[in-house]
C-alpha cells in the first residue's frame, strides 16, 4: 500500500474536525475512492451514533472492508479495546483516537 496519512492523523483536527468514523473513512479515501461528501455523511456516526451504539471507528473499518469482500474484524477489536460499544469503551482504557488507530490497522492488516 502506497505511503498515506493515517487515520488517526485526520481525527478531531481542523479545519475539519472529523469524528471517528469520518477519520477512518478519510484514512483511506484515495485506496477506497471516497467522495468529501460520503465522508461528510458519516459525522451522524460519530460519538456513541453508529448503528446499535457499536463504536464509529469499528463501524466505519467494517464498512471499508465489507466493500472489498473482506472479513470482518469486529471479534479482533472487541479483543483489542475491550468491547465494542462506544458508551462502554469511550476514554476508558484507551482514548478515541486509539481506537481510530486501532481501525486503521485492522483494515490495513485485512486488505
Amino acid at each position: 500500500m502506497m505511503s498515506r496519512k493515517k487515520s488517526e492523523e485526520y481525527f478531531h483536527i481542523l479545519p475539519e474536525k472529523l469524528n471517528c468514523a469520518q477519520a477512518v473513512l478519510k484514512g483511506f479515501q484515495k485506496e477506497f475512492n471516497i467522495s468529501d461528501t460520503e465522508i461528510e455523511e458519516y459525522r451522524a456516526w460519530g460519538d456513541g451514533r453508529a448503528k446499535d451504539g457499536v463504536c464509529g471507528a469499528l463501524f466505519a473499518a467494517e464498512r471499508l472492508l465489507r466493500q472489498v469482500g473482506k472479513d470482518s474484524v469486529v471479534e479482533e477489536f472487541r479483543q483489542k479495546a475491550g468491547g465494542l460499544l462506544c458508551s462502554d469503551i469511550k476514554e476508558k482504557q484507551f482514548t478515541c483516537a486509539e481506537y481510530v488507530r486501532m481501525a486503521d490497522e485492522l483494515i490495513q492488516k485485512n486488505l
